[in-house]
């Protein structure tokens, strides 16, 4: 085993997400196999965020939480930003950061500060986990001063992501994308993959105690066959071509059935909102019959002849009773950065139909654990679902499930993980760093800061001469 490491992680926002998942397993991984690890995050809300984050499992540090994330509900990547350096400015010039004699800095989603990391800390070597190019996931650039002020911002993105001493990302799929977007990126070495993990809980198959003790299949709704999905409600996950494959059986192989869509789903989010009412409309147009739960109660009194259940926000509980009620998981997205979801549907032995692009290529093994199918050809997705309701035999379908969960645990652990990351820490620490031209550097930085101001100066134009407007003619009324 390689000697014990200081390993300092780096994380704007220390929520309930996906990418705080990972940063999670990788710490808790790490630590687990002997080394000191400590997370600084500008943002941490206990009552909003995984255990290990609050409950001292980790050693979670949090600077600047006062400062906001937006203003105006505008900003959000500058003010990102400025909150990482004024978190990296105060542990510095503090002496907190030095005191813990790091080895390695474990940075992800925001590469702004490795600049500043490598001018004070010299000799720290800096892994940077690239969960997606942020410059690809920004919507909304159809106006030339969005357009403007992003353009900075992307530069910025990309070129301090170089001076990390080794870059890895969460799939093969997104390795090819950060380099295609960025040429040369990763050095001679290019760019690592470490996938996400999931938890293999023991006693959690379909079929073991913990299963049994939980849910047995079927008892969700008197022994109806359940298809189910789960995402975020959002329209890039597709979750529509879950309702137009379901709604392409016949009315008798509809009977006893149920397709459950599951996610995350905010009420303040415009887009969940919006997409949730737009599935609904899309299944009535079918001819289905929907319902809309948030619960375990109301989502075990939804009556029967309910085609399409919706449920909103599901707690974990029953996440799991579905997951181990569900004979098939349907996930819709194409070109997803990794997807999660699979990986747990495979762990409860649940077989997968999900989209032939993106992450699913390397975590469902086409005909051995799920099957991968054009999203543009609905009919082959409705066949897939109609074979695993009323074809293929039991134990076949126990044999995939079996299969997937093999797979999990043989891929997707926890230790393997961080067994990975261990490696890339490893190897990265024992090479000279890579260099980067620093005055160059900040230059740049200067530069885009410059531009920055322009913009600001020319956004913020109309709407202060509109207020400015407006309070003369208040105080007009007034003195009238």
């Amino acid at each position: 085993m390689p000697d014990s490491k200081s390993i300092v992680f780096f994380h704007p926002d220390l929520g309930i997400g996906g990418a705080e998942r990972l940063i999670i397993d990788a710490a808790v991984g790490l630590q687990n196999l002997g080394h000191r690890v400590t997370i600084f995050t500008s943002h941490r809300d206990t009552a909003h965020c995984f255990d290990e984050a609050r409950d001292g499992t980790l050693d979670v540090r949090v600077r600047g939480n006062f400062l906001p994330a937006t203003f105006l509900g505008r900003f959000h990547i500058l003010l990102t930003i400025l909150r990482q350096y004024h978190l990296l400015l105060s542990i510095s010039l503090s002496g907190e950061l030095a005191a813990l004699k790091p080895t390695a800095f474990f940075i992800d989603q925001l590469s702004a500060g490795i600049p500043f990391l490598r001018y004070r800390f010299p000799s720290t070597h800096i892994l940077f986990y690239c969960h997606f190019p942020d410059l690809l996931l920004v919507k909304q650039r159809r106006w030339w001063v969005t357009r403007l002020w992003r353009l900075g911002f992307d530069a910025l993105e990309g070129w301090s992501m170089r001076g990390a001493d080794r870059v890895v990302v969460n799939s093969g799929f997104t390795k090819g994308v950060v380099e295609g977007v960025w040429k040369g990126v990763g050095g001679k070495r290019g760019v690592g993959v470490v996938y996400p993990c999931v938890a293999a809980k023991k006693g959690e198959e379909r079929g073991g105690q913990g299963a049994q003790d939980a849910l047995e299949e079927g008892e969700l709704w008197g022994g109806k066959k359940v298809v189910l999905s789960i995402n975020r409600f959002e329209e890039k996950k597709d979750i529509g071509l879950a309702i137009k494959t379901f709604a392409g059986l016949d009315v008798k192989e509809m009977r006893g059935t149920r397709l459950v869509i599951a996610g995350g789903y905010d009420s303040r989010v415009s887009e969940n909102v919006s997409y949730h009412t737009e599935l609904v409309l899309l299944a009535e147009s079918l001819n289905l019959t929907t319902a809309t739960a948030k619960n375990i109660v109301s989502a075990r009194s939804i009556p029967d002849e309910i085609d399409v259940l919706f449920l909103l926000s599901i707690p974990s509980q029953l996440k799991s009773m579905l997951l181990h009620a569900t004979k098939l998981l349907v996930y819709t997205p194409s070109n997803e950065h990794f997807g999660i979801v699979p990986l747990e549907a495979m762990l409860a032995e649940v077989p997968v139909l999900a989209a032939n692009s993106g992450g699913p290529l390397e975590t469902v093994v086409d005909g051995k654990t799920g099957w991968l199918r054009d999203p543009r050809k609905v009919a082959e997705w409705t066949e897939v679902m109609r074979r695993v309701l009323y074809e293929i035999p039991a134990t076949e379908l126990r044999g995939m499930g079996v299969s997937g969960r093999e797979r999990v645990e043989a891929e997707f652990s926890e230790s393997k993980m961080a067994q990975k990351l261990d490696q890339e820490l490893e190897e990265m620490v024992s090479k000279p760093r890579v260099k980067a031209l620093e005055i160059q550097d900040i230059l740049l930085l200067v530069g885009i800061f410059g531009l920055w101001v322009v913009v600001m100066v020319s956004l913020l134009r109309g709407p202060l001469k509109a207020a400015a407007a407006a309070s003369r003619s208040a105080a007009a009324s007034q003195q009238a």
